[in-house]
């Protein structure tokens, strides 16, 4: 199962939205942690049988993790720092490049 480190010096609480829930995350985490820290178990679904898709390699090789923040598609949630009144929507199935559905 998924726990985070403990560290030393405790980091500020950052809030953003997930599927319109409200989420707590630690300053400097990534998205996909903050996502899998809070019991999300996955981030997208496949395009071709719906199958639920997690994060994976943690360092932006698979595009597993892929999820929807601030209106904008296809946004590695490994690769992106949390930040403060984020919003974000797991994906479902096959996107358009550019956003454009």
């Amino acid at each position: 199962m998924f726990r985070t480190l403990q560290t030393e010096s405790p980091r500020r609480s950052i809030t953003l939205t997930v599927e319109g829930r409200t989420v707590e995350a630690r300053e400097g985490d990534t998205l996909a942690l903050a996502l899998l820290d809070s019991g999300i178990d996955h981030t997208r679904t496949t395009p071709v049988s719906g199958s639920p898709r997690a994060p994976l390699c943690l360092m932006g090789v698979c595009f597993e993790c892929l999820v929807e923040v601030d209106g904008q598609p296809n946004i590695q949630a490994c690769m992106l720092e949390v930040g403060e009144g984020m919003r974000v929507r797991l994906q479902s199935g096959a996107r358009c490049a550019g956003g454009v559905e």
